[in-house]
């Protein structure tokens, strides 16, 4: 078993973990990490834990320190630079008319590079934009195309639901979803009532997916005969979410009727 904590470099990002490295370490502190980009700034959203070896992405790194006032400071500097090289980068794309959204700009905790997050329909041509940007910013640039989803995520928003953007607000990472899933929950196929603002297949369709997964590896299908308490009846429909039965059955008058009934309630005879 190691010793990890789990540091968020973003608002509902992903989580990464650290050693500790015997710094005393709580929940909501600032610290300072090494990564792979640098030195960064992030907050501890998970505390001392420990996991077993198998579940750790190797090298694991240490945590540097918690962050002084003077890191605080630092960071809220970067901030500011982000809006100003923000609004520059959207004036360099302009002037060498090219076809891309500027999306986020991210300093890295130590300033040694610039990350410019953005969208486009297809492959763009930004080298003379690399080079406008290193010679105003002096150091490394970086010019990251990301997806439809990362952008909503990044700008966040409101969903059909009324409610923040799950990407935004708490999904560290993007589940697949399929339209097989809003089939398997009886949804309307219509793509703008199972579209997120993304363009893409609501994440939430994730959510109750294995439930109704379980649900339906019990019920029978439509057409199939089951037993009740008053004979043999046809499935004329099924609710998953309920786990209930519309059955067609013939009474001891040979007259047919629609009836409901809980799957506990009958035997399947064939499905």
């Amino acid at each position: 078993m190691v010793e990890v904590v789990g540091v968020r470099f973003k608002k509902a990002g992903k989580i990464y973990y650290f050693s500790p490295a015997g710094i005393d370490i709580n929940p909501n502190d600032d610290v300072i990490v090494e990564t792979a980009r640098g030195i960064e700034y992030g907050q501890v959203v998970v505390g001392p834990k420990n996991i077993k070896e198998e579940e750790i992405v190797a090298p694991l790194k240490d945590v540097l320190r918690v962050a002084t006032e003077e890191d605080v400071q630092k960071n809220k500097e970067n901030k500011t630079k982000e809006v100003e090289a923000f609004d520059i980068c959207l004036k360099k794309i302009e002037q060498h008319k090219l076809e891309m959204k500027l999306i986020d700009v991210e300093y890295t905790f130590d300033n040694n590079k610039v990350i410019f997050y953005f969208t486009a329909d297809g492959r763009v041509d930004f080298r003379e934009l690399v080079k406008d940007l290193a010679s105003i910013f002096r150091t490394r640039i970086e010019l990251r195309q990301i997806g439809v989803r990362d952008e909503a995520k990044m700008i966040g928003g409101l969903g059909p639901c009324g409610r923040g953007l799950c990407c935004s607000s708490f999904l560290g990472d993007f589940d697949p979803v399929s339209i097989k899933m809003a089939k398997e929950q009886n949804l309307s196929l219509n793509p703008t009532k199972i579209s997120g603002i993304c363009g893409r297949l609501m994440c939430c369709l994730k959510y109750e997916h294995q439930a109704y997964e379980e649900s339906l590896g019990k019920m029978p299908e439509v057409g199939s005969k089951v037993m009740t308490e008053y004979g043999e009846g046809i499935v004329m429909g099924t609710n998953t979410l309920l786990e209930t039965l519309k059955l067609k059955i013939r009474l001891n008058d040979d007259t047919e009727e629609i009836k409901s009934f809980k799957l506990e309630e009958v035997d399947i005879l064939n499905k």
